[in-house]
C-alpha cells in the first residue's frame, strides 16, 4: 500500500488526496483476486494445470455456483493453445450475466511469451446481498409447502350481509300446460 501511495502521488501530483483500501470479504468469490493469485502462481513456476485446478477448487469451496478459468498462450512448446477449466454452473447469456458473473482478465509475462488469464465466477444468490446478488435467477422455482386446512367437525352456515328482499332469479307467471 505505501508503494501504491507513492506512485499515485507522483503520477497525479495531488498532495491532499487520500486513499482508502478495503479488504475483500470473500476473496474466493472475487475474480480479480483469483486472477492475480493464478498470475503469481504461474510467475512462481508452478505448472499451469496444477495452478488452475488449485484456483478452481478454492473458488468452488468458497461457495461459488460455478467457475471457468481459461489460460491461453505458449503453454508448452512453440505453438500457442488454450486450456479451459470449468466446474459447476455458468450462465452465458441474458441480463442475469451482468450481476451474477464476475469476470477478470490478466496477462502474465513469462520467458517464452505472454499468457492470458481469464477468470469467470458465477456468484450464488444471496437475499442479503453480501456475497452475491439480491435478485434471484429468473428461472428459479421455489416450491412452497401447502398449509394444512382445518376441516370443521359440524356443518355450519354463515350469513353474509342482510337477507335479500327479492329472489335472485325473476319468476314469471306459470304457463298452463294442456
Amino acid at each position: 500500500m505505501p508503494k501504491f501511495r507513492l506512485v499515485y502521488r507522483l503520477s497525479f501530483s495531488c498532495p491532499l488526496s487520500k486513499l482508502y483500501a478495503e479488504k475483500v470479504a470473500t476473496r474466493g468469490l472475487c475474480a480479480i483476486a483469483q486472477a492475480e493469485s493464478l498470475r503469481y502462481k504461474l510467475l512462481g513456476g508452478l505448472a499451469v494445470r496444477r495452478a488452475c485446478y488449485g484456483v478452481l477448487r478454492f473458488i468452488m469451496e468458497s461457495g461459488a455456483k460455478g467457475c471457468e478459468v481459461v489460460v491461453s498462450g505458449k503453454l508448452r512448446g512453440q505453438r500457442a493453445k488454450s486450456m479451459k477449466f470449468v466446474d459447476g454452473l455458468m450462465i452465458h447469456s441474458g441480463d442475469p450475466v451482468n450481476y451474477y458473473v464476475d469476470t477478470a482478465v490478466r496477462h502474465v509475462l513469462l520467458r517464452q511469451g505472454v499468457l492470458g488469464i481469464k477468470v469467470k465466477i458465477m456468484l450464488p444468490w444471496d437475499p442479503s446481498g453480501k456475497i452475491g446478488p439480491k435478485k434471484p435467477l429468473p428461472d428459479h422455482v421455489s416450491i412452497v409447502e401447502p398449509k394444512e386446512e382445518q376441516l370443521p367437525t359440524t356443518p355450519t352456515s354463515e350469513q353474509k350481509g342482510a337477507k335479500p328482499e327479492a329472489p335472485p332469479m325473476p319468476q314469471g307467471t306459470p304457463v298452463p300446460t294442456a
